[in-house]
């Protein structure tokens, strides 16, 4: 009973307590249940509504319970992706003192699915790489972290939309080990090797069952993680040596590593004479370079590709609105109240949760830009918005909707209805759009 539970938790919320915790996981009545889609799991695991937001709750012995929330915490505390710990529950029973497995209680990543969830939906190929090429950069940066995570899976992460491509979460760190000294290329290479098993496994388990999109192949497809998590893992951690008269490959290097959504904390340069050389060797290597300038500029905290597109928008406001000598935060400032704020507090408080702000603005901004190209002139704000919220988000389902990326190219057949657009993204999928 409530009585004699065990609750540790950073953050005290009364509402935990009125949920039914002498019942297991299982015989919890719908009301309390958040139906959302969710991996597969050795665990019983359940979403539940808690106040104003939804947590994941699964059953577990108290000592992994334990030993996985201090794990969230302290990769959160190393700014790796992953779910955010909410609190452990132990000495459950039910209404007959007979005791029930401890909870682990992490809190919902908002707009995210578990990659099992999406390609059950059947994605094209294409998106299924991309996918996969999305938790490549997880794995590296969990590995960069000295994390070795032990059960790569898909049914583990948890992807976002971030500007057209996805981000990749961490869900389930059960089997991770942290080393404060950082892994040895043999441990990289075994969850390598694990993350090429689980994800063939499946994907062939998807599409026996008919869940896969025709032409994916799962060798192909997790054989990529192995590539993609190579080619990266060279760019961020491999030493480049440089002539004495290129020095301007230091900043080349830097620019590529940011492109990639990395900074590097500390470089080794050795120079001895006319006709030396530099060594550049990212010996610390941390994500968000574009994230974290936006949030120290504007307070928004978002994904790396939508803040590298925001990031975009804000440059282009400040050359429309040249103010000599200001600062950098300041224009920022006037970006935020003049241009993204008026745009997300226009649409309907029905529609808010259909999508985050940052990735309703990318998506407005790529819909303005189709109009300019399909109507021959330039499309102002207001109506590129108006357009967007009547034509496109009205359309779109909530949380557990697969949107697709806007990005691509317009296509226009021989007999298209007038006022209209069908839009063609990277991956092949078409859209038709009113623009009146």
């Amino acid at each position: 009973m409530s009585s004699s539970l065990d609750i540790t938790t950073a953050a005290v919320d009364p509402a935990l307590l009125d949920l039914p915790w002498q019942l297991p996981l299982e015989d919890w009545p719908s009301d309390r249940i958040a139906a959302l889609p969710k991996g597969l799991s050795r665990h019983t695991v359940r979403f539940a509504h808690l106040s104003d937001h939804v947590i994941a709750i699964k059953e577990t012995l108290p000592e992994l319970a334990k030993r996985e929330y201090e794990m969230l915490k302290r990769l959160i505390s190393l700014d790796v992706p992953c779910v955010e710990p909410f609190a452990i529950i132990n000495n459950r029973t039910d209404e007959n003192d007979n005791p029930l497995p401890a909870v682990l209680i992490t809190r919902h990543l908002k707009f995210s699915l578990p990659y099992r969830a999406m390609w059950s939906q059947g994605l094209r190929p294409e998106t299924a790489s991309r996918l996969v090429d999305a938790l490549a950069v997880l794995l590296v940066r969990l590995h960069i972290a000295g994390f070795f995570w032990g059960d790569v899976s898909l049914s583990n992460t948890l992807f976002r939309r971030d500007a057209g491509a996805f981000a990749a979460y961490l869900v389930d760190a059960e089997t991770g080990q942290l080393y404060d000294g950082g892994l040895s290329n043999g441990q990289r290479e075994n969850d390598l090797e694990i993350a090429r098993v689980n994800i063939a496994g499946e994907l062939l388990d998807l599409i026996a069952s008919g869940n896969a999109a025709p032409g994916v192949d799962a060798n192909v497809v997790s054989d990529r993680i192995i590539s993609k998590y190579r080619n990266l893992w060279k760019e961020l951690t491999a030493a480049e040596v440089i002539g004495s008269a290129e020095k301007w490959k230091i900043s080349r290097r830097v620019e590529r590593l940011n492109e990639l959504g990395f900074d590097i904390e500390e470089m080794t340069i050795k120079a001895d004479g006319e006709d030396s050389t530099i060594t550049i060797k990212p010996k610390v290597v941390d994500a968000g370079h574009h994230g974290r300038r936006l949030l120290r500029l504007t307070g928004l905290d978002v994904e790396e590709n939508q803040a590298r597109r925001l990031l975009n928008d804000l440059d282009e406001y400040r050359l429309a609105h040249p103010r000599p000598g200001a600062d950098e935060e300041v224009l920022a400032h006037e970006w935020l109240s003049h241009a993204f704020e008026p745009i997300i507090t226009s649409i309907p408080k029905n529609m808010t949760g259909k999508l985050e702000p940052a990735e309703i603005y990318h998506q407005v901004l790529e819909h303005r830009w189709f109009m300019s190209q399909d109507l021959k002139r330039e499309v102002d704000s207001t109506e590129a918005v108006n357009s967007y919220i009547t034509n496109v988000l009205a359309h779109r389902r909530e949380e557990e909707a697969l949107i697709e990326p806007t990005t691509g190219s317009i296509t226009l057949p021989d007999a298209v209805p007038s006022g209209t657009i069908k839009v063609a993204n990277e991956d092949g999928e078409v859209d038709w759009r009113d623009l009146v």
